[in-house]
């Protein structure tokens, strides 16, 4: 695909997939191939390249003499970035923010008290440096600067847990952090608590104290928690 069709395809899809995720589309509808052609104006091939991309998450199926059909939300591929971007973008953000912090939640923890069993040398320099530099860009705010520190951090946990299903999940922590910052849900200065909290974990780790780990990660998701019920009710 040249770079004028790469651009279709991904105009397309930034339509399509936010309108699916945000019940434009109700589960059932069907999308035929050559309306879409006529409505966004590109050739059939991008269509089906778009199609082929949504199919790859669940929300459509295509069929043969029926066309291209919205599935229901429980058949969706919910762990996909792309389809946890445009939760988040959508009316549904709150209940998606929640359901994402609730995994977190019960995932997180448990990595972090693997990390303080398994982490390498380099990587509890790494979770340090992430957490200084979460500390340095915490107050003038700073946010898109801090978010990259934070991803940074929560991605090295999970890789550190040893556990390669808890480090897959390092894009879905990703995604939630971002669509925080990128949707407002987060105050102007992230919390003091929650950002000495990470340098305590970072500490834990590289004191091989898994308790520790585990406990003040904790209490980074459950903050994370009551934040939500302040901004996004």
């Amino acid at each position: 695909m040249d770079n004028q069709g790469r651009g279709q395809h991904a105009r397309v899809l930034a339509s399509l997939g936010p309108a699916i995720t945000a019940g434009e589309y109700p589960p059932g509808t069907v999308l035929r191939t050559d309306q879409l052609e006529e409505r966004f104006d590109v050739s059939r091939t991008v269509v089906r390249e778009v199609v082929r991309v949504l199919e790859s998450m669940h929300l459509v199926e295509s069929r043969r003499r029926v066309g291209v059909t919205v599935r229901p939300a429980d058949e969706w591929d919910v762990f996909a970035p792309q389809v946890i971007r445009w939760r988040l973008a959508g009316a549904d953000r709150p209940r998606q923010l929640r359901s994402l912090t609730a995994l977190r939640s019960a995932i997180e923890p448990a990595a972090a008290a693997l990390a303080a069993a398994h982490a390498t040398p380099e990587q509890c320099a790494e979770l340090t440096e992430h957490a200084l530099n979460m500390v340095a860009t915490s107050r003038g705010q700073q946010l898109p600067a801090y978010l990259i520190h934070d991803i940074a951090f929560h991605r090295v946990v999970l890789k550190s847990s040893g556990n390669e299903m808890f480090a897959r999940l390092g894009d879905v922590v990703a995604e939630v952090l971002t669509g925080r910052t990128e949707h407002q849900v987060m105050f102007s200065d992230p919390d003091p608590e929650a950002v000495t909290l990470h340098v305590r974990v970072a500490e834990a780790v590289r004191a091989r104290d898994a308790a520790l780990a585990e406990a003040y990660t904790r209490e980074i998701t459950v903050g994370a928690l009551r934040e939500l019920d302040i901004l996004a009710p």
